[in-house]
């Protein structure tokens, strides 16, 4: 009985040591597979990080959950629910986007900005300030917009545009960040930092000499304004094309605005061609320019007190008929009227007003109705749950009429304010959309002419086609007037580095 007890005990060990193997056998195996799956999946996220930074993505067509662009750079659409996944093939001719690989250099410092104005004065801005990072090879911290100008609107730079596509777009260029690192940001905080103005109208080589300096010094230096910074010419080549490149690529709004923008021009293409109406005739530019041309008493006081009321409009003091003699002024409702009448429009051609509130609402645009019939506004071909999200949003509302302004058959602006200037540029950049340059000056001049019966109206129609002939977006070289830049060619209204060159004949008969 002992010896087979023993027998027993020694047959119990031995099945155990067998068993421990056995089990060690299957963790070291378990261990080799999680080791592999890890590095395997390690080498992936590499090899597809370097694809994005120096090439067309490897393992092209995958859709990758590394992009920041989703919806462009894939080659699927993935929608599903709890219980399954519906996978739907894009269209072959559809190229998965690549985005440049990210310029590498040595990092200056930091640069913040604070745009001021409406939007189309913070968008050139904005392709300035990404130019000037540029060259002096510092890292830009997302714009931020101006929320305490008369518009109050409380729109930050990603509610209009598309953030993401901002930076990636760029990064071949400068370095954008959102915000500025933890460190840095804690130092700002507390206010160590530099802020300053720039000067108007400066030539690159004062943001070199005067400006990198400090931010070497402080690591973070904030520009409080950011209008005209930058010289309209004298600019090398390279910091001229990546304004443009800026301004017609990499500022794209938002996927909402942009689909608002699309439904707008389906709606007036279903009805034919159109003509966008820059009508500047709200309160605040009639207030600040201080014309006031066809208002009656009561209105000239409100427009006078509000233009006192804001102590950044430094000219308080205005004598109103001299200066829309000057051609300083936007054109009235009733002299647009006579003016697209004189240019042969076509009464019954559909005009969208892209415009905040005219002043004077439906009393001041009854000639302007009663001549085209066919007057629309975005709240009047859209829902009101359409713009739900757009009110009190003065910018979002602009780049709304900026995408229709963009695909309009015909572009007047009524007054040479920066979106007038702004889209001017970029339809030239369209191939050289139609856009109507009114010569304000010499308008009011034929229209008064007109209304005293010095002139007939084949006499006045004839003299306003002629005079207006070759105003139509014609490629011209900017004028340059050195020491003057206010008085000369807006870079953004005729970006002529950007454009396709006509040829010089063609050029010589439209100067």
């Amino acid at each position: 009985m002992g010896l087979k007890g023993g027998n027993i005990i020694q047959h119990s060990r031995v099945e155990k040591f067998k068993n421990s193997m056995v089990s060690r056998s299957k963790m070291k195996l378990w261990m080799i597979r999680a080791t592999t799956s890890v590095m395997l999946w390690i080498c992936l996220v590499q090899l597809t990080a370097l694809g994005e930074s120096f090439g067309p993505r490897v393992l092209k067509g995958w859709p990758s959950c590394f992009s920041q662009d989703s919806g462009s750079g894939s080659s699927a659409t993935v929608t599903g629910s709890a219980s399954a996944l519906d996978v739907k093939s894009a269209p072959e001719d559809v190229p998965a986007r690549v985005l440049p690989p990210k310029r590498v250099y040595k990092n200056n410092g930091y640069l913040m900005v604070s745009c001021n104005g409406g939007l189309n004065q913070m968008r050139a801005a904005i392709c300035d300030m990404v130019a000037i990072a540029r060259h002096l090879n510092v890292t830009l911290i997302v714009p931020e917009l101006d929320k305490t100008s008369f518009w109050a609107d409380p729109s930050e730079f990603q509610d209009i545009f598309d953030v993401d596509h901002f930076i990636t777009s760029l990064r071949d260029e400068v370095r954008i960040l959102k915000e500025l690192p933890p460190r840095l940001k804690e130092r700002v905080e507390r206010g160590l930092f530099y802020t300053m103005p720039p000067i108007s109208w400066s030539d690159i080589s004062y943001y070199e000499n005067q400006i990198l300096p400090l931010i070497r010094k402080y690591k973070v230096v904030h520009l409080n304004r950011t209008d005209t910074r930058l010289a309209n010419n004298g600019q090398p080549l390279e910091l001229q094309k990546l304004r443009c490149r800026v301004n017609f690529s990499a500022l794209k709004f938002t996927p909402q605005i942009e689909e608002l923008g699309r439904k707008v021009i389906k709606l007036l293409r279903r009805k034919g061609p159109f003509i966008v109406l820059h009508l500047r005739y709200e309160m605040d530019m009639l207030a600040f320019s201080g014309c006031t041309q066809g208002c009656n008493q009561e209105e000239v006081d409100e427009l006078t007190r509000m233009r006192y009321a804001y102590p950044w409009w430094k000219e308080k003091i205005i004598n109103s008929d001299l200066k829309r003699k000057d051609g300083l002024c936007p054109l009235t409702p009733e002299e647009t009227a006579l003016t697209l009448r004189a240019l042969d429009i076509d009464h019954n051609i559909q005009i969208y007003i892209a415009a905040g509130e005219i002043y004077g609402g439906e009393r001041r645009l009854a000639s302007l109705a009663a001549a085209y019939p066919n007057l629309v506004r975005k709240e009047t071909l859209l829902d009101p749950s359409d713009l739900r999200f757009f009110q009190n949003h003065s910018s979002q509302m602009a780049a709304l009429d900026y995408l229709v302004s963009l695909e309009s058959d015909i572009f007047v602006p009524t007054y040479d304010g920066n979106m007038a200037k702004v889209v001017e540029g970029h339809r030239r950049y369209l191939e050289y959309k139609k856009t109507i340059l009114l010569d304000r000056k010499l308008l009011v001049d034929l229209i008064d002419q007109y209304n005293m019966g010095s002139l007939t109206w084949d006499e006045f129609s004839a003299a306003v086609k002629e005079s207006h002939s070759e105003r139509m977006g014609n490629p011209v070289k900017r004028v340059v007037i050195p020491d003057r830049p206010k008085e000369e060619d807006y870079f953004y209204a005729n970006p002529w580095e950007c454009l396709q060159q006509p040829k010089e004949d063609d050029l010589l008969s439209n100067m």
